[in-house]
């Protein structure tokens, strides 16, 4: 599953768009990357940036914070500890599925 600061609309169109074959859950107002302790606000001049790549963030994420969680992944084991975490701020860092999967084989 991943978890997305946009509407449950919104999430639910991306999630569609993009084919994926796992379920997106809504974090509005970030209050779960907040409790992670991962969530950023934009500066001015990212805040165009993004307007200037067509990404609309008060229309998808319902708020104007200009707030965005920084990319985790997250192993949770069923007692709800967790087992594992990688927190990136370079979203292009992303985790091999390979790895997850071994993460998941050690619990």
């Amino acid at each position: 599953m991943t978890i997305s600061p946009q509407l449950p609309d919104n999430s639910l169109s991306t999630a569609e768009k993009l084919a994926l074959e796992f379920e997106v859950l809504s974090d509005i107002g970030n209050k779960v990357a907040g409790d992670f302790g991962i969530v950023f606000k934009l500066t001015d001049k990212m805040q165009e940036i993004y307007k200037n790549f067509g990404i609309d963030l008060p229309t998808a994420n319902g708020d104007r914070n200009f707030e965005l969680p920084i990319p985790a992944t997250y192993v949770v084991a069923q007692n709800g500890i967790v087992s594992f975490a990688l927190i990136d701020a370079d979203y292009t860092n992303r985790l091999d599925p390979e790895t997850i999967i071994a993460e998941l084989q050690k619990l």
